[in-house]
């Protein structure tokens, strides 16, 4: 069984999938990875299951090294990576060899990094995924030697690449109307969808706060309303006026007044807007939401035909005389 050896890591690195969806009623959110296009793109890179098991690296990477060779894939927020000390580029995947060590630094821009391996990560699945759900209690940071079972790889090529939209500087997210966003005066509506926020430092996979310049937009009354049902995506308006906008891990009720909910496709966005980058908010009907998550999917089943083969500098490829860089041989007296 080929395993991942954690030489060393940071503190925010996690196993992570697609989630648990059908808990909500028990208590637990899905969960899973903060950026799912982030998931979506390594697994094209590596012709492979989006279902698989990756590490999800909140910030910092750490040092990896693996029993037998293994394809690889890093992408999300990109974070400065080497291959026994030769550099490696970001939103591509690679070929790790035995006993090779990858490391992993801090991250460039945005907050979530993501390392897809060949075959998944096959720690044993809780509730029918093997996400960490720290909010819940199931799984927990990864830790220096610690080995984790690498699932069997079906095979694929390395050295491919794959063209990624900034979604790791901030930017425009579209949200629908929630249940409470009627209690909301109209004025304070239009002011919402025209203030510039700031992420604020305070940010976790449950959810992050955003700092509105200018005054807040908490409720005269009906601040307070009956505890209902919140999921990934709400914007909730606590007391402070402040918006919060719940991620993977948020709880499963809530009785916060909800101004608005992000739509799935610009939930990578939200999840990877670093402390202090600027977010605004545009609402659109429930039909272009619709319209918008069925273009997002589409994109997403496209991305392997995206993936292309990257240009290499000949002086960075370790293994050169194992490529065949002539195909043909003439003997120059062909045109005499």
């Amino acid at each position: 069984m080929t395993v991942l050896t954690i030489v060393s890591i940071g503190p925010g690195v996690t196993v992570q999938d697609l989630g648990r969806p059908g808990h909500i009623a028990s208590g637990l959110s899905r969960g899973g990875a903060a950026d799912t296009l982030a998931v979506a793109e390594g697994a094209a890179l590596l012709r492979q299951s989006t279902d698989l098991a990756v590490l999800e690296m909140a910030g910092f990477g750490g040092n990896f090294t693996t029993s037998a060779p293994v394809r690889i894939a890093l992408t999300g927020a990109p974070m400065r990576a080497t291959i026994d000390g030769a550099p490696v580029a970001w939103n591509a995947s690679h070929l790790l060899a035995a006993g090779a060590v990858l490391s992993i630094g801090a991250v460039e821009a945005g907050v979530y990094g993501y390392l897809s391996i060949g075959g998944g990560i096959n720690t044993p699945p809780v509730l029918g995924a093997r996400a960490a759900h720290l909010a819940a209690g199931i799984g927990a940071p990864l830790r220096a030697n610690q080995s984790l079972p690498i699932g069997p790889d079906f095979g694929g090529p390395t050295g491919l690449g794959v063209g990624v939209a900034n979604r790791f500087s901030g930017g425009t997210a579209r949200i629908i109307a929630s249940l409470q966003t009627d209690l909301f005066p109209a004025e304070d509506l239009q002011r919402f969808t025209q203030t510039t926020f700031h992420r604020d430092a305070r940010a976790n996979r449950q959810g992050v706060r955003l700092v509105p310049e200018g005054q807040g937009f908490g409720l005269a009354r009906g601040q307070t309303i009956l505890s209902e049902v919140i999921t990934s995506g709400d914007i909730q308006i606590p007391g402070d006026g402040a918006p919060y906008v719940l991620l993977p891990e948020a709880q499963t009720t809530g009785g916060y007044p909800r101004i608005g909910t992000v739509i799935p496709p610009d939930l990578p966005l939200l999840a990877q807007t670093p402390a202090g980058a600027p977010l605004r908010f545009v609402f659109v009907t429930l039909d272009q939401a619709v319209e918008l998550y069925r273009q997002d999917l589409l994109a997403r089943k496209g991305l392997v035909s995206k993936c292309q083969p990257r240009l290499r500098d000949p002086a960075q490829i370790a293994d050169l005389l194992g490529y065949q860089l002539i195909s043909g041989m003439i003997t120059g007296w062909e045109d005499a």
